[in-house]
Formats: structure tokens, sequence, C-alpha cells
């Protein structure tokens, strides 16, 4: 740390005695390492997470930074979610750019990073990854969004709405072994039953003997627990295959809605509430995403662009108290010691001691133009 303490008195007596004062901990800039999907199948995330992440950057920048001291981006490239490539990316973030502050996403490399960021004092930021293994991986490590156990838990009600025998499709990692024990005993609890549950490998691009099995088992209702692309691509295949039971998963992206086309009318999903548009801040960051970029944006861009307003705020607090405060214990701190933020979701958001954060999520349905529509508000637990 001797290098950034040198860097930072001299570049603060390089501004003259009209500039700010700078503690010896100030760095030129201020790095934030961020470690997306920039390459492989789910590329998509890492598209929409860097625009929000970067779209925010900008909007601190122009208002002086953190106390005068603007902030930078370094993103690195997990490759869709790849664990060795997120812990080579961390230990990168960390020994060549001197950064101790890391926003993450996907569950694998964000668990892989886990240990790396309690051993080396890095806050790790996640807003894409869902798996509840990672509560309390790192006492570093907080999130954003919620987690798709709670969601899964969530979608009992809705889905017991359509019907008692359930079949599911739900991805072949951890996250989805997690929804399936979260879900079945509340399932099961309120008189349903569970007859056919299928796994499907991420990136998979033949799901047709998963689905023969969920329409011989003549479900009521089918659970498509899966992310981005696939979930869009296994809407597409069960309506194909003549299925016409009511579906209902725990996402839903533009690229989802691109691959199923006209088959996902109807469809049903949780999440956390995020509606682009509205009024005051999530209004204005809605309207210049859209402008920037011609789209709007989705859950996970705000999740990120959202990130970075924390982070100025939390920085300039821990800054507030002196010493060697872009640490991850120090930021840590400093976000728990007042943890109610504003939302760009709208209203507020609460961050919790375990990491987690309480926010509102929503029963959606897609219309005919392979948009969420908001239903109602549902109780996360």
């Amino acid at each position: 740390m001797k290098r950034r303490s040198v860097t930072g008195l001299a570049a603060a007596l390089a501004l003259g005695p009209t500039a700010r004062w700078a503690f010896a901990a100030d760095p030129p800039t201020i790095k934030i390492g961020a470690v997306y999907a920039m390459s492989g199948p789910a590329n998509y995330y890492g598209t929409v997470m860097s625009r929000g992440m970067n779209l925010a950057l900008e909007e601190v920048n122009a208002r002086g930074g953190v106390d005068g001291i603007k902030l930078e981006a370094v993103i690195e490239d997990h490759k869709s979610g790849k664990a060795e490539e997120g812990v080579a990316a961390i230990n990168r973030l960390v020994s060549l750019h001197d950064t101790h502050i890391v926003l993450t996403s996907f569950s694998a490399p964000t668990l892989a990073m886990a240990p790396i960021a309690s051993e080396k004092n890095v806050l790790l930021l996640n807003g894409g990854g869902a798996s509840p293994k990672m509560i309390g991986a790192s006492k570093y490590l907080f999130h954003n969004r919620t987690m798709y156990s709670e969601l899964g838990v969530a979608s009992v009600g809705p889905a017991r709405e359509l019907g008692s025998k359930l079949g599911i499709l739900v991805f072949k990692v951890d996250t989805g072994d997690d929804v399936v024990k979260a879900v079945t005993p509340l399932w099961k609890q309120a008189g349903g039953s569970i007859v056919a549950q299928e796994l499907v490998p991420a990136g998979s691009t033949n799901l047709d003997t998963q689905i023969a099995k969920i329409k011989a088992a003549n479900p009521d209702v089918v659970g498509v627990w899966l992310t981005a692309p696939d979930a869009g691509l296994a809407i597409k295949r069960i309506r194909e295959f003549g299925i016409r039971a009511p579906l209902i998963g725990l996402d839903w992206t533009g690229d989802d809605a691109k691959v199923a086309g006209a088959h996902a009318e109807g469809y049903q999903y949780v999440a956390d509430y995020y509606q682009p548009g509205g009024e005051g801040w999530p209004g204005e960051f809605a309207r210049k995403y859209e402008a920037r970029y011609g789209e709007k944006p989705d859950l996970f861009a705000a999740n990120y662009y959202e990130w970075v307003h924390v982070l100025a705020l939390v920085i300039k607090r821990a800054r507030a108290k002196g010493g060697d405060y872009l640490m991850g214990d120090k930021l840590a701190a400093a976000l728990l010691e007042s943890p109610t933020f504003d939302s760009v979701y709208g209203g507020k958001m609460t961050f919790l001691p375990s990491g987690l954060v309480r926010k509102r999520a929503a029963l959606f349905k897609v219309d005919a133009a392979g948009k969420g529509v908001f239903q109602r508000f549902l109780e996360v637990r």
C-alpha cells in the first residue's frame, strides 16, 4: 500500500494550494474492478452490466467523483461463469491494478473469488449471481439482488394457483439444486406433487429429451428455472412440443424474448421488481440508458448502475474516517453503518449483515411483445 500513499500525496501537491486537501491514502483515481461475462454464451449479461456500470461512473465523475477523485472502471471477463477465470480476474485486479473493490457476477466465479476477497481484503459487490451458497462466503460480499431460492419460495403461491402437478425444468448447477430444495417442501405442504424433474446443463442447445419427459408426465404447470438464453429456448421448445400448461420461472431477459418469440406470451416469472421509467431518478436512468444504447435497461443493467452510486456514497463515508479507506473491511463497515439507500428501482433498499438485500419482488407476465408486465408484489422470505 506504500505506492498508493506516495502517489496520492504527490498528486495532491501537484494540484497546488487551491486544490482540495488529499489524504495520504488518496490515489490519483479510484479504480473499480468488475468481473463480468464479456464473452461466451451468456455475454448478454456482461454487455448490459458494463453499460449500467459505465453510465453511473460518468454521472458520478461529472459531479466531481468522490471528494474530487474520479472513479475508473477496470473490467475483466469470467467467460460466462467459469470459476477459474474469476479467480484469475480478481488476482489481476488486486496485483496489477491495486484495487480492493470488485463488482462481481454469476454465482460460480463469485464463490471462487470469495476466499480470495477475504484473504486480500477485497469488497465484493454482486448484482447478478443468485445462489444462496454465496451467503456468508466472504464477510466482504454483498448483494443487491434477491437469491433464486428466495424467488423460488415466492413463486410457490402463484404456481399453486395454476395447478397442483408441477413439472420442473431446472439448470444443472448448484443454484438449481438450491431452488428445488427450497421449493419442494413448500409445494408439498400446499398439497401439490412434483410429477417430473429434468436437469438442463447450462448452454444446452437441445432440450428435446428433457421436454419429452416433462410432456409425458402431463403437469398442470411447468417451472422453467433456467437463465438466459436457456429459458427462452426452453419455452420455445415446450410450446413446439405441444405442452399447453402454464409456465412460471425466475428470470426473463431480452435475449430470452428474442429466442422464444411468440411462444413466450403468457409466461410468468418472479423477479426483483424493476420496471424502467417513472419519475425521478429511476426515470432519468431509464431515459439516459435508452438514449445511449437504443433499448430499455433491464434489472441487471440497473443493479450495476445502482452499485456504482452506492459505492460513491460508501467510499465518501469511509474516506471521512481517514486511514487506508479503500480496503474491503473499511468499505464494508461504511456500508453497514447506515445500510438503507435509495434504489434505482424506486423507493429504498436495505442491506443486511448477512450481505443480502431487501428489495421488492413481484410476479410478471410476458405480453405479446415479449415484455414482462407487472402483476402483483410478492413477499420474499
